[in-house]
């Protein structure tokens, strides 16, 4: 439970957080930076990391954030190509795992429990039944999704060469748009007094199209 309310804490307070880590660890940050958004997308046991609001919070960093008569400042023309190949690499890693061993993984267990949760991939089953091929895109837009589509990709064995194309560029547009998003508006008076909202905000319009599925599935079954 520690972890869950640690990981909560630096989700909300991320613009605390990372002004921290870019004062204490300074070019270091990169690193980290692109370990978070490589494990979220790399890793199918890891899909709870906060994608969307981090990319926000560090397009903000990159127009410079000041605290206290000190600035953390990051580079925007290092943060969107490095984040791009975390996400690429990331996606193609995810893939190679399901392609490979995608039907182990789903039965490995810790204290009686799996680790890949069945109800995570019906949903990603779902969202590519609807949306095809193109849910490698819409998927880097919406949580737990983006983490298991490149996963049920490679399951499914969807060729490659379709794969990649996909995941290139829902890599970069999410990537650019979330990031530059942050850099125009992150520290606007307003943005900056009500930053834990806005957070809440990103993370709800994330999760806004996995609640009108769900909504429209149950108006769906309640017809049936």
């Amino acid at each position: 439970m520690d972890l869950i309310h640690q990981l909560i804490d630096f989700i909300l307070h991320l613009d605390a957080h990372l002004f921290t880590l870019i004062m204490d660890y300074g070019n270091w940050i990169y690193l980290i930076l692109f370990l978070i958004v490589f494990v979220e997308t790399g890793l199918v046991v890891m899909p709870l990391l906060p994608g969307d609001s981090l990319l926000f919070a560090a397009g903000t960093f990159c127009a410079g954030v000041v605290h206290n008569g000190q600035t953390a400042e990051l580079s925007l023309w290092i943060v969107l190509p490095l984040l791009c190949s975390a996400a690429f690499i990331g996606d193609n890693l995810n893939y190679y795992i399901g392609k490979n061993i995608g039907l182990k993984v789903m039965q490995w267990k810790i204290r009686g429990r799996q680790i890949v949760k069945q109800s995570y991939i019906d949903k990603t089953q779902a969202f590519y039944d609807k949306h095809g091929p193109k849910t490698i895109i819409l998927a880097r837009y919406v949580p737990i999704v983006r983490t298991f589509a490149p996963f049920v990709a490679g399951v499914g064995e969807m060729k490659y060469l379709k794969y990649i194309r996909y995941s290139i560029i829902g890599g970069i547009t999410w990537v650019f748009a979330l990031t530059l998003l942050g850099f125009f508006f992150g520290n606007l008076p307003i943005v900056q007094r009500n930053f834990e909202t806005v957070i809440f905000g990103i993370i709800g319009l994330s999760l806004l199209p996995m609640l009108i599925e769900f909504i429209r599935a149950k108006i769906k079954s309640q017809r049936q």
